[in-house]
């Protein structure tokens, strides 16, 4: 219980700091606001849009947003850095200063350069440029994207659960120093530390190498499965439908069984025995391509994949509150959509163990196989 406790506090105090923020990006965008409704969602166009909108990551962490009585629209949440890399050098200002806008039409001056924010991208603008001049494509002419380093929604994700994760498990190490049987909400975490090890770990690398990599199996369980929940709550993640992220948890792992690979493991690979001579540089292609290309890109694309799809889904189910209101009527719209994302919900909460452990369970496998010991009969 104390663990418990004490990982309330700990989320608390982050909440309230994060909180503060709060008024400073709450304010209405009474220069910025394009839109004629208020950017009230209501068709079916604007549904679809703001889907897609919703699963990409973001510069600023907003909650959520309403439209006042004056017709103002206004965001609820607070700013985070945005770090660039610029013609001209580091530039850093706050993600307020673009207030929300996402379109080019709000401009940013740091150190005597103008920046627009368009489709999540930020944009140097050429020299000489007061505004961005788009082409028919809504491409900008007079603009280039710049290095981006900045803590976007899901770096700040990433950074807010690995803290959590990090402050949990220091919690279960000290506890076993102490004791043999842990207390507190650790008693949550060892079943399913020792259900990796044990059934994750163990079966696929063997009881003589699993000790190496348990280690890394854990950390990237717990952080997927963590980060798939959260994802599921009206904070609004959505870091494991990422395509970037989950493309570094591949890389990770390609690294681990690459690096890895024994002797045996490459001589399989690049001149496999028992074949005909002329076959075997065939095989060592199409071996390299799966296991340098294929097995990394199946477990990014995976992840990715199932996680954005089920937050479309969802997001799809409660927006038929307003695209079927005028045939079903208002209670009727928001009664099937409550239900049906109830549902689907429930489904998610599977989902998000699913693909935590898919992607440990493939990654123990891959790395099973490039530390395998050769059978001698």
């Amino acid at each position: 219980m104390k663990v418990a406790q004490k990982t309330i506090k700990f989320l608390t105090i982050v909440a309230i700091i994060l909180f503060t923020a709060v008024s400073f990006a709450s304010e209405s965008d009474k220069k910025q606001d394009h839109d004629t409704d208020g950017g009230r969602v209501n068709t079916k166009a604007e549904v679809d849009a703001y889907i897609l909108h919703h699963i990409k990551d973001s510069h600023d962490f907003s909650l959520f947003s309403y439209t006042s009585d004056s017709g103002e629209r206004k965001h609820v949440g607070f700013p985070l850095p945005v770090i660039l890399w610029t013609s001209e050098g580091l530039v850093t200002f706050m993600s307020s200063e673009f207030h929300h806008n996402d379109d080019g039409h709000v401009i940013v001056e740091k150190k005597g350069l103008k920046f627009a924010k368009i489709h999540s991208k930020i944009y140097e603008l050429d020299k000489g440029a007061s505004t961005v001049a788009f082409d028919k494509d809504h491409h900008a002419e007079n603009a280039h994207k710049v290095l981006d380093f900045s803590i976007t929604k899901s770096a700040f994700g990433i950074l807010l659960i690995g803290l959590l994760l990090l402050f949990w498990f220091s919690r279960l190490a000290k506890q076993y120093k102490t004791k043999n049987v842990p207390t507190g909400f650790a008693r949550v975490l060892e079943p399913l530390v020792l259900y990796v090890r044990d059934e994750i770990a163990k079966p696929n690398i063997g009881d003589k190498h699993y000790r190496r990599f348990t280690g890394y199996l854990l950390t990237v369980f717990f952080f997927i499965w963590v980060l798939n929940l959260v994802g599921l709550t009206p904070l609004g993640f959505n870091v494991t439908g990422q395509l970037a992220v989950t493309a570094c948890l591949a890389i990770f792992t390609l690294v681990i069984y690459t690096v890895s690979g024994n002797k045996d493991y490459w001589m399989h690979m690049l001149w496999m025995p028992g074949v005909p001579v002329l076959i075997r540089p065939v095989l060592a292609i199409i071996e390299l391509a799966g296991a340098l290309i294929i097995k990394p890109f199946s477990l990014l694309v995976r992840l990715f994949a199932n996680i954005s799809a089920g937050h479309i889904v969802v997001m799809s189910l409660i927006a038929i509150m307003f695209t079927l209101k005028e045939s079903l009527g208002v209670v009727g719209a928001t009664g099937l959509s409550l239900v049906l994302s109830f549902f689907i919900t429930l489904i998610e909460v599977l989902v998000a163990f699913l693909q935590a452990y898919i992607f440990t369970m493939l990654s123990a496998l891959f790395i099973g196989m490039a530390v395998a010991e050769p059978e001698h009969h």
